[in-house]
């Protein structure tokens, strides 16, 4: 890199926070007093299927959040073997304590190096925000957990209605920030979504890889983001 870095965005979910448990352990757990038991393996097949159908009819979290993850939650409960007539008479109870969990930190937790990368580069001079594919509900989650009241931009699909690759949800991030993309740097785990995006809108990207890195532009963990910023 050639140009100072003045701004770092972060990916958040796999990037800067990760579920405090598995997503198919926690949904067994909140089914479990409503649906019977259902074997963890089955919700987390069923589960992949419901979110990649939601993600293909409903990008950007059409129609808003809720709707979305309501769909998501019931197909993948028919899908791992629940009884159709619980799911129906049982979803209202069950939606909105999983919109809850994962609205905060009894959902996710933050990467040990998250905040304190975050607070160097912020010492460093650098502004750090957010560009994720997530909704609304990430900016709860991200208090809850302690990140910075300083991290912005905070740019979420749902509330542009764009989804990384598009450039387009870089460009959103600039707007009124006075820099030009060669300044930028987006760190995220997808190499599609956050590495090829990035490099479309003509910002300089890191791809997170926690068990690999060490290759090209790929790093290990975010800390490695610092050697990065001149």
């Amino acid at each position: 890199m050639t140009t100072r870095i003045r701004l770092v965005t972060f990916d958040v979910l796999h990037t800067i926070i990760t579920p405090r448990q598995p997503i198919h352990v926690q949904y067994a757990e909140v089914f479990r007093p409503y649906l019977g038991a259902i074997p963890p393996e089955r919700i987390k097949a069923s589960f992949k299927i419901a979110l990649e159908q939601a993600q293909r009819e409903f990008p950007a979290y059409e129609k808003g959040h809720i709707g979305w993850w309501t769909k998501v939650v019931n197909d993948t409960a028919l899908g791992a073997g629940a009884d159709a007539k619980l799911v129906s008479d049982k979803m209202t109870t069950i939606i909105p304590i999983l919109l809850k969990r994962f609205s905060s930190r009894e959902g996710y937790l933050a990467f040990p190096d998250a905040i304190p990368t975050i607070e160097k580069l912020h010492a460093a001079g650098v502004r750090t925000g957010i560009v994720s594919n997530g909704d609304s509900r990430f900016r709860k989650v991200l208090e809850d957990l302690g990140f910075p009241e300083y991290l912005g931009p905070i740019i979420l699909s749902e509330e542009v209605k764009i989804e990384k690759p598009d450039p387009r949800v870089f460009e959103w991030a600039l707007r009124g920030e006075g820099l030009r993309a060669e300044e930028c740097l987006h760190v995220g785990d997808e190499l599609e979504a956050d590495f090829v995006g990035a490099k479309s809108a003509k910002w300089n990207a890191a791809l997170l890889k926690r068990s690999e890195g060490g290759k090209g532009h790929t790093i290990q963990e975010l800390g490695e983001v610092l050697n990065l910023i001149y």
